[in-house]
């Protein structure tokens, strides 16, 4: 008897499709690169300016320090959120209403705009003459008014991505914790949130990619980030389009180090998750390059069967 034979399906559109869009985008690259009016010395000259560099600086500054306040700001409205006190969960509802329903944007010019409606901010105690007042001109600096308007909106979205990885725990093990004496603050840091991490880290990761583009915004303050010296630059020389890929360049080369290091912060936390943890590109390529498949072996016919004999 022969063995069957499998043919695969053909799928001829696929490899159209496929080489149709190959030569769109390879058309579309072409014309850019060979536009006439973009001087490509300009961008190349650009690439490594001193002010340049400083607003890389200013961006990744303003990236850490928003998103910083947004995981600790999220951790604790997410604790709230889940809090059986009515009062913690109403304000921290609230909150992330209030945060995730406004725009950034508005919510950047807000903060800068401050003073528009109180000249003064004061620390006291009420009825008394003991305080402290300052001008909320002098206060609130581009650097702090970036900040609030990065890092309380982010708080909002951390809070619910920390709330989804904590509700994904099984409620079982923290009745089983709980049961054995622990406090719910040590439930919380021993059992639940080193599980949770599984589910946390990648929209974490994607939250801080987006903030790092995000963080674009902040010229509206008249921080010194990235986007905001290539406008000033862009305004001297009139090369709008060449600085614009000078910082395109460098927002790709910093999301792209991120995107490595969440790749190899989620295989960390993946470990209890998956029996056996899948390759690393480098594993992958190594393996490629210095393992040697033997050919298949070839398919041995079966010895034809001999009938037995009925007595």
């Amino acid at each position: 008897m022969e063995a069957i034979k499998a043919i695969p399906v053909r799928h001829p559109w696929r490899w159209v499709v496929a080489a149709f869009i190959v030569v769109f985008s390879a058309g579309a690259i072409y014309t850019v690169a060979t536009a006439p009016n973009l001087r490509w010395p300009v961008v190349q000259h650009y690439l490594l300016q001193d002010r340049i560099l400083l607003g890389l600086v200013g961006t990744l500054e303003l990236t850490v320090l928003a998103m910083a306040i947004g995981i600790v700001l999220g951790i604790l409205l997410a604790v709230m959120r889940l809090s059986p006190n009515p009062v913690m969960s109403t304000v921290s509802w609230f909150y992330i209403w209030f945060f995730r329903g406004t725009p950034v944007l508005v919510q950047l010019f807000f903060w800068w705009n401050l003073g528009l409606i109180l000249p003064t901010i004061g620390l006291g105690i009420p009825f008394t003459d003991v305080g402290w007042h300052a001008r909320t001109s002098d206060l609130i600096t581009p650097l702090l008014a970036s900040l609030l308007g990065l890092g309380l909106n982010e708080g909002a979205y951390m809070a619910e991505i920390v709330r989804a990885g904590i509700i994904s725990v099984e409620h079982g093990q923290t009745e089983a914790a709980m049961a054995l004496g622990m406090r719910r603050a040590q439930v919380l840091q021993r059992i639940i949130l080193p599980q949770a991490m599984r589910v946390i880290i990648p929209p974490t990761g994607n939250e801080t990619i987006s903030m790092l583009k995000t963080s674009s915004l902040a010229f509206i303050a008249q921080y010194g980030e990235m986007f905001r010296v290539s406008t000033e630059i862009a305004a001297f020389n009139f090369r709008i389009v060449e600085l614009l890929l000078v910082i395109s360049f460098w927002y790709l080369i910093c999301t792209s180090i991120l995107t490595v290091g969440q790749y190899y912060i989620e295989r960390y936390f993946a470990r209890g998750s998956q029996r056996e943890l899948p390759l690393t590109p480098i594993q992958r390529f190594r393996r490629m390059l210095f393992t040697f498949h033997a050919p298949p072996p070839t398919q041995l016919q079966a010895p034809p069967a001999i009938p037995s004999e009925h007595r």
